[in-house]
């Protein structure tokens, strides 16, 4: 796993040119989001979407959050188990090589086991996801480094899609 960030990353970048994060090595983030916790690095932000590496080498759980966009999920290594609040009896499994989504408007309970890494792409109203992607860092951990970090991160992927004349 420890050579498949950098790998990806610069297959992202000779497909979609000018559009995936250049910077190597990639550049981590701490990613506290609904009780789980984690690493990230985005690979591509802008105000429409967004794409990043996402996981953990020991295994977190917590809550999805309800966005306004869907999230599509690639397992990449690893397992992600969810329950779903419709049927909170029922657990899906996802492992290396599988595709999830978590549909616009719906939460649910996750679970990464050690050593699973997700690629994660959304579309539609980024910022608005932001009060979800950053409340547990702002308000449990109180980690000014990682608020500044992410939204360095993002803020430079999305001005530089922006000066491309990409929303």
């Amino acid at each position: 796993m420890e050579a498949l960030p950098e790998a990806l990353a610069a297959a992202l970048s000779a497909a979609y040119p000018g559009h995936i994060n250049e910077e190597r090595p990639l550049r981590w983030i701490w990613s506290l989001v609904g009780g789980m916790t984690g690493a990230m690095t985005v690979l591509h932000g802008s105000l429409t979407e967004y794409l990043v590496l996402f996981g953990t080498p020991l295994g977190s759980e917590g809550f999805s959050g309800r966005y306004p966009l869907d999230v599509h999920d690639f397992v990449l290594a690893g397992e992600m188990t969810i329950y779903r609040e419709e049927d909170p009896t029922r657990v899906i499994r996802w492992v290396a090589g599988d595709y999830a989504l978590l549909e616009q408007g719906r939460a649910q309970g996750v679970k990464l086991d050690p050593g699973t890494w997700l690629l994660e792409y959304a579309h539609g109203p980024v910022a608005r996801c932001l009060p979800m992607a950053l409340s547990d860092t702002v308000f449990s951990a109180l980690d000014g480094t990682t608020i500044a970090e992410t939204f360095k991160s993002y803020a430079r992927s999305t001005l530089r899609e922006l000066l491309a004349g990409k929303i």
